[in-house]
């Protein structure tokens, strides 16, 4: 499959996935599905996110610019009002327009919030230098490595020196029954058993992320990757927060 294939599929399948169900789909819970996030809550979740990861981004000394944050795969904008605490300006981007629909109504009121669609297997919408953060939460698993080994370099491009890029990915797959399964099938017999089997609305493709792949991509481009914590969630993989630090900080006049 070609990247703009995939991109094509990506587009299908989260457009559908935001139409059906959005914030099931973007923090999936078995006990909230079919609508039954209470949205308070669910947003709660992006806070404690992101509290965690300013907290480790402190701990490292990484991140210590907050002007402007990017929230790369941002559904409805759980993380990107979380991140709007911390910096003056978050821009979400998302491939799907029935999330951002849903992300638009949903943070209305908050001006330091906007959301961009691009469905393109780059970020040249946004140019060099322009973030202090980037961050990925629990989106680039859901994509082919060709796919999301090219996002990852475009966001060492976006990052202005002295920032910082937070990914946070499954890194491996558990040893349970559908762990195995999402390690070793195909991933259309994965979709279809998804599909046909535990009624996703459309399939949500499963891939490791890790540090050793994200070290080899970003090494190159002058970044480096400073600690990969983990991080504890329920399901069938092992998740970690990669934190990046792009290259030095800029020199302060005296």
């Amino acid at each position: 499959m070609t990247r703009r294939q995939s991109i094509a599929v990506l587009r299908r399948d989260w457009t559908k996935l935001g139409e059906d169900d959005p914030l099931w789909a973007v923090y999936v819970d078995p006990a909230k599905r079919g609508g039954r996030w209470d949205v308070e809550e669910f947003m709660a979740t992006g806070e404690r996110e992101i509290s965690g990861a300013m907290a480790d981004l402190s701990r490292l000394g990484l991140g210590a610019l907050r002007r402007d944050a990017l929230d790369f795969g941002c559904g409805v904008g759980r993380v990107t009002a979380a991140l709007s605490a911390h910096f003056n300006m978050v821009t979400g981007v998302d491939i799907a327009p029935s999330m951002l629909d849903n992300a638009a109504r949903l943070h209305a009121g908050n001006d330091r919030c906007r959301f961009v669609h691009n469905d393109r297997a780059d970020l040249s919408e946004f140019a060099s230098d322009s973030f202090d953060l980037v961050y990925s939460g629990l989106v680039l698993q859901h994509m082919p490595p060709e796919l999301s080994d090219g996002y990852i370099r475009e966001f060492v491009r976006v990052v202005r020196p002295g920032g910082a890029i937070v990914l946070v990915v499954p890194t491996r797959h558990l040893r349970t029954p559908r762990g195995f399964v999402y390690a070793y099938a195909p991933q259309p017999l994965i979709g279809w058993m998804q599909q046909a089997c535990f009624g996703f609305p459309a399939p949500m493709r499963m891939h490791t992320v890790p540090a050793a792949r994200v070290r080899g991509l970003v090494e190159p481009l002058g970044a480096q990757v400073i600690d990969s914590a983990p991080r504890p969630w329920p399901g069938h993989w092992e998740m970690s927060a990669h934190y990046i630090s792009v290259g030095p900080m800029p020199a302060t006049s005296g």
